[in-house]
């Protein structure tokens, strides 16, 4: 009676799965790259938000800090598409869990926390994509505008919004991993959508009444909101907008790491 056979493909992720692997990693990336809907929404959505709220012609001789508004606007949109994106990608675990992958990950060595980071590091590659969408459409157009001397904005500005939305990767697993397959992305849409009005993504904090401007501080989009911005404005970081950041970060993370044992630990 022969050995049963093991493919080779899962040998080289059993053996490598201790740790964060770039092999791993790799095999993570090109399976989230087969999803074609969820790349093309992240890629094609928010650019669009762009161009339907960025592209007024006032816009361009409103100056917003080191810029004019439409830059304001494109950074904002592009932490949307970002945030979209990174979350869609992490909750895409709840599609593996119904297919039965928690019990292929069992039978592995591979630790919580190494997963759990690799598979934020592979929602980040789909945030890249959807950031470098909304920026070179809104180049494309020529409407945003930075001031003399702050062309490096246009570098600066798109990596603090692609570094931020790991906090929301981290929240995507936490969901996919709380959630049936049939409802997180009706719950992610749902959470999101608060989020970005909550955090004042979407319309100013100062139109709100005082007592949801002190509850919108609390919220996980708030602090990111205020970091992106903060080099076009010019005005400093606060340290509670960077801990607001952080402690979300910390959450969503802790959230998707004890719902991953969980998971495997009944299968």
């Amino acid at each position: 009676m022969s050995a049963p056979t093991v493919p080779a493909s899962a040998v080289g992720v059993k053996r490598s799965a201790r740790g964060v692997n770039p092999t791993v990693l790799a095999l993570e990336v090109r399976r989230l790259l087969r999803n074609r809907r969820t790349v093309i929404f992240a890629l094609v959505v928010p650019p669009l938000f762009f161009l339907l709220f960025g592209l007024n012609k006032a816009y361009a001789n409103l100056s917003a800090g080191h810029g004019n508004v439409s830059a304001f606007i494109m950074i904002s949109m592009a932490l949307y598409g970002a945030v979209l994106a990174t979350t869609s990608g992490g909750a895409m675990v709840s599609i593996e869990r119904a297919q039965g992958w928690s019990r292929q990950l069992r039978l592995t060595p591979l630790s919580p926390v190494a997963y759990i980071v690799i598979k934020m590091l592979t929602a980040m590659v789909l945030g890249a994509a959807s950031v470098a969408a909304v920026y070179v459409v809104a180049a494309l157009t020529a409407v945003p505008a930075m001031k003399p001397g702050y062309g490096y904005l246009w570098i600066v500005t798109p990596l603090c919004v692609w570094v931020g939305s790991l906090v929301f990767a981290a929240f995507g697993l936490f969901l996919g991993y709380l959630l049936p397959t049939e409802n997180v992305m009706q719950y992610l849409g749902i959470a999101l959508m608060l989020f970005a009005f909550g955090g004042g993504l979407f319309i100013p904090l100062s139109s709100y009444p005082h007592a949801l401007q002190v509850l919108a501080e609390f919220t996980p989009l708030y602090g990111l909101n205020q970091l992106v911005h903060a080099p076009l404005l010019g005005g400093g970081v606060h340290l509670a907008w960077v801990a607001n950041a952080v402690a979300w970060l910390v959450i969503f993370a802790a959230g998707a790491v004890w719902r991953f044992r969980k998971d495997t630990a009944r299968v």
